[in-house]
């Protein structure tokens, strides 16, 4: 899974690699949880544009809002036939933009979590799904990012990783007009583990109260 993640790149630098309109100021991140506002990616009339939505999908057809807290991810396995996941996939792909995630594993003194990175530090971005709820007062855009397996980096701390997109791919994945399930499935896969890194951090990432910069530098006691 997928259950934190980091996007501490000012914006002007973001749009130099996506290519992608954002009017708004967004400050560094360094642990993003489940629940927040998060700066996603879509596609309107062929152009790329920024937008906040809530992390934690709720689908357009749910009752109530809070099933976004259980929506978080949504696993590549079958996702172009689940209720949740269909429509979206379609129709409402995103990117999620990162520059780092966070996965923990058992030890004997506790869960210790470790970071992940590209070996080059640049940011990178998640596929994701989004929807549009408007059972509230007003609209709640919102989304989740997808996983599948392991790859080499990931597989001994956790058995699922978010799945990550290659740049040639966005736009093919942004294009809500592009319903070939079979291309777009063949992009749900375990990214190159040679091009990725992983090193130990803080357990202050484990709680949402602390966003500092403390939260992505790497423990040397490890």
């Amino acid at each position: 899974m997928c259950g934190r993640f980091s996007l501490t790149e000012a914006v002007f630098e973001l749009q130099k690699v996506f290519d992608f309109y954002f009017a708004e100021e967004e400050a560094p991140r360094y642990n993003i949880a489940p629940g927040q506002q998060i700066l996603t990616i879509i596609e309107e009339e062929g152009a790329r544009i920024g937008t906040k939505m809530k992390w934690g999908l709720v689908p357009y057809w749910s009752k109530e809002a809070k099933i976004s807290y259980k929506m978080i991810n949504a696993r590549a396995e079958g996702i172009e036939t689940k209720p949740s996941y269909k429509v979206p996939f379609k129709k409402r792909r995103c990117i999620i933009l990162t520059d780092g995630f966070y996965e923990w594993k058992k030890t004997e003194e506790g869960k210790q979590p470790y970071r992940f990175t590209m070996n080059n530090g640049k940011p990178f971005a998640f596929a994701g799904l989004w929807d549009v709820w408007d059972k509230g007062e007003e609209p709640l855009k919102s989304c989740t990012i997808i996983t599948t397996g392991p790859n080499e980096v990931t597989e001994t701390i956790h058995d699922r990783m978010p799945v990550i997109l290659k740049e040639k791919d966005y736009d093919f994945w942004l294009n809500s007009s592009e319903q070939d399930l079979e291309q777009l499935k063949s992009l749900m896969k375990p990214y190159d583990g040679g091009e990725m890194k992983r090193y130990p951090v803080s357990t202050l990432v484990n709680s949402s109260k602390f966003d500092t910069p403390d939260m992505i530098q790497k423990l040397n006691s490890l």
